[in-house]
């Protein structure tokens, strides 16, 4: 599930005319680089949500020929949210652990890369959710307090209150449908899922190998782009 609707606004004005999964770093729009990093670990079908200049989204998705296919889930209706748009795509996934991932997340890889490592990390058995986490104080464009700590085990806790945390949600997840049975209908966040499974002691987090790139405004472009440049040098 690429989670692909939302309106963007701390991208304004370049999200005035244009979804943000359509802006563009290093020559690429951002959903271009999730989706190719999908296509890496073998994701053979993505479905990918739409609300905010969904004509235009639509269109891009259409022109492009490399894998993985796109499946299109309309939201032209209702804004629903990162929850309320998993909940809606649920039927094209069974009942098997799936990744969700932001469109707009990007990263430069480690050795190995990270959703390969997280589809090995990923134990059924112990873990409802396994998260993506990066570096608070080692991410490009990210400035804020973080959002969990881990345990030796990978197990995840929420950041207390006036308490910096060391790892932030770098934007991809693996998750388990039942975990949606008792949702709401309508719009509510994943963050809803994540306390579900941490309050169960099954939410787990992997650290990131790499740099992510937190590219949540138009003056954090150029340093994700430089972080990219210097990467390839």
């Amino acid at each position: 599930m690429v989670l692909a609707a939302g309106l963007g606004t701390r991208m304004r004005p370049l999200t005035d005319t244009r979804p943000k999964p359509l802006v563009e770093v290093n020559g690429r729009a951002l959903i271009d680089h999730v989706l190719d990093r999908l296509a890496e670990v073998e994701v053979e079908e993505a479905v990918v949500n739409l609300h905010h200049h969904a004509d235009l989204l639509e269109a891009h998705l259409k022109a492009r020929t490399a894998p993985p296919r796109i499946v299109l889930s309309d939201e032209r209706d209702a804004l629903l949210e990162t929850g309320g748009g998993v909940r809606r795509a649920l039927s094209h996934f069974g009942a098997a652990p799936f990744f969700a991932i932001n469109s707009d997340t990007i990263w430069i890889e480690g050795m190995r890369p990270n959703l390969a490592r997280m589809e090995t990390v990923f134990d059924p058995e112990r873990m409802d959710v396994l998260l993506l986490l990066a570096s608070s104080a080692l991410s490009i464009g990210y400035d804020g307090p973080g959002d969990f700590l881990m345990d030796a085990e990978g197990r995840l806790t929420r950041r207390p209150e006036r308490v910096m945390a060391p790892f932030v949600y770098a934007g991809a997840a693996i998750l388990k449908p039942s975990l949606f049975a008792d949702a709401p209908d309508g719009a509510f966040s994943l963050n809803r899922i994540f306390d579900q499974a941490r309050e169960a002691g099954r939410l787990f987090g992997i650290r990131l190998e790499g740099i992510w790139m937190h590219v949540g405004t138009p003056d954090a472009i150029a340093a994700a782009e430089e972080a990219i440049r210097r990467s390839s040098d």
